[in-house]
């Protein structure tokens, strides 16, 4: 498989950690979302993905999915083991709208094409951000509060903590206050140290961009 993305995509990372988990191997292909206007809207990549979006998974048979959670879908039905969904259907199902609140109600609201109109409008595309990530993490630590063990749903990671993750990440970027998130922070906090999420971690990947050291 050949996955399309960017070491910050939040939807990019979901994708490597279910890979890393599965121990699925890939090769990963780097797509800029900033490098001339970004690559994403190459005719090249509009052809795999007509939204001109992250990240595209090119399977073995050369056809390709997008969106990540479709993409999630993808692999928890082709290789269910070891899984990223509870066997109980209430738990599965609320995975699901765990993994909503982050991939409907936070993250297409602070993405940078998002971000960028909000700039020519002359909006605080900064502040903008912050807001809506605040919002939508609060709404998640209330709504996990029920259902959260070391992970989101109960003990064993799924999509939820692959969704949590990045977006945690994204906040620390925009300087979203998190301290009172205990139950997130907490979950963040065990997760992050398992192999899968590792490995997938934005600032590990080939194509990740570090501060250039001066003095």
């Amino acid at each position: 498989m050949r996955l399309y993305g960017y070491w910050r995509s939040s939807a990019s990372w979901r994708v490597r950690i279910a890979l890393a988990w599965k121990q699925l191997p890939y090769d990963t292909v780097a797509v800029h979302l900033v490098r001339g206007g970004g690559e994403q809207r190459s005719p090249a990549h509009r052809a795999r993905n007509p939204m001109a979006q992250l990240p595209v998974l090119e399977l073995d048979d050369g056809s390709s999915l997008s969106q990540s959670v479709a993409i999630l879908e993808y692999l928890e039905e082709r290789y269910p083991t070891p899984p990223l969904l509870p066997s109980e259907p209430v738990a599965r199902a609320r995975v699901r709208c765990l993994t909503e609140i982050v991939n409907s109600g936070i993250q297409p609201l602070q993405n940078l094409s998002v971000l960028g109109a909000l700039e020519q409008a002359g909006v605080d595309s900064r502040g903008w951000a912050r807001r809506v990530i605040r919002e939508g993490l609060c709404a998640l630590e209330a709504s996990a509060a029920g259902t959260a063990g070391r992970c989101l749903v109960g003990d064993a990671p799924s999509f939820a903590d692959l969704a949590l993750v990045p977006q945690l990440y994204n906040a620390r970027r925009y300087g979203a206050p998190l301290e009172d998130l205990q139950l997130l922070l907490r979950v963040e906090a065990y997760v992050s140290q398992l192999p899968a999420f590792v490995a997938a971690h934005a600032d590990r990947q080939p194509d990740a961009e570090r501060p250039a050291v001066t003095g």
